[in-house]
């Protein structure tokens, strides 16, 4: 067999999965949460609230640290042998989407005690009482129900012999999933203003940009997504530009939240925001999506024949 060429698309392939990999070995085995439940409150339920979701989210770490494995063992394979048969690489794919469904079904915890908390709550205005559902079981119940659902679904749509149908199902999977980092995002924002307020953002440029991409940048990238999606369930032809432009779009905003802290952040920054978008947010990993974008931008030839369409 003649030894497969490197492209630039091959190298973003392999370093998104490494990505996608050892983000989550950092998360597996960053052991800095456990015992969270004593040290962050002395309320004997919300400890338990908090080791409960806790433990349950480890279950999803493991089966996310599994899927990361089986990707890079895959994109080396491709590296040095070419794709799979077809048959093999569906089979893989939908072991790394049922492990990957299991890890955010691993946040259902988190929902409901958000759903239980917000039903037993008293506030005193309709307006507190959005604000709780947009903190609170909104975000939470479309990542930890909905989105690993639909995952589920299109685990039972992938088949070789129907391509079109799984490449419908994945468009879907993925405007869902840009409208669940919208909603958990944006749901931080919220949080947020309650201190210090709108002050927090307004009289930083670093924070107004972040808020903008965040409430409305990541929702227009949803809904242009989404009318993709029903574009392609009519015409039947996928064009892989628009899917590696939405990665792109994707993978720049998750790249200028954490750059932007890097280079302009500081403790008079610190806030909600900051505390869950960096410090626990496990899918920092798509920061590394524009290695893998550009490349597909420009990969017109390079398409392997047995791609999903």
């Amino acid at each position: 067999m003649a030894p497969q060429r490197t492209t630039a698309l091959k190298i973003g392939l392999l370093i998104v999965a490494l990505a996608y990999l050892l983000f989550n070995v950092h998360s597996m085995f960053n052991l800095n949460w456990w015992g969270e439940w004593d040290r962050i409150t002395t309320n004997p339920t919300w400890a338990f609230y908090i080791y409960i979701e806790d433990v349950v989210a480890a279950v999803g770490m493991a089966a996310r640290l599994v899927a990361g494995i089986i990707a890079v063992a895959v994109v080396v394979y491709y590296f040095k042998k070419g794709l799979p048969q077809i048959a093999k690489l569906y089979k893989t794919l939908r072991v790394i989407l049922i492990l990957e469904a299991i890890y955010w079904f691993g946040l259902a915890a988190t929902a409901g005690v958000e759903v239980y908390i917000t039903m037993i709550g008293h506030y005193p205005s309709f307006t507190a009482a959005l604000t709780r559902l947009m903190v609170g079981p909104i975000p939470t119940v479309m990542e930890a129900i909905v989105f690993p659902i639909i995952l589920l679904v299109l685990v039972f749509k992938l088949n070789p012999s129907k391509p079109q149908n799984a490449t419908k199902w994945a468009l879907i999977s993925g405007t869902v999933l840009l409208f669940v980092f919208w909603l958990t995002n944006s749901s931080i924002w919220v949080s947020t203003l309650s201190y210090p307020g709108w002050i927090g953002i307004t009289n930083f440029p670093v924070n107004t940009i972040s808020f903008g991409l965040t409430v409305f940048g990541l929702l227009a990238l949803a809904i242009f997504t989404a009318f993709y999606t029903v574009s392609y369930s009519r015409s039947k032809v996928l064009n892989i530009k628009v899917v590696a432009a939405i990665m792109l779009a994707l993978g720049i905003y998750f790249l200028w939240e954490y750059l932007s802290w890097i280079f302009f952040g500081g403790n008079y920054l610190w806030s909600n925001w900051y505390a869950w978008f960096l410090g626990h947010n496990l899918d920092l990993w798509l920061l590394s999506l524009p290695l893998l974008a550009v490349p597909l931008l420009f990969a017109e030839k390079a398409i392997p024949a047995t791609s999903l369409d």
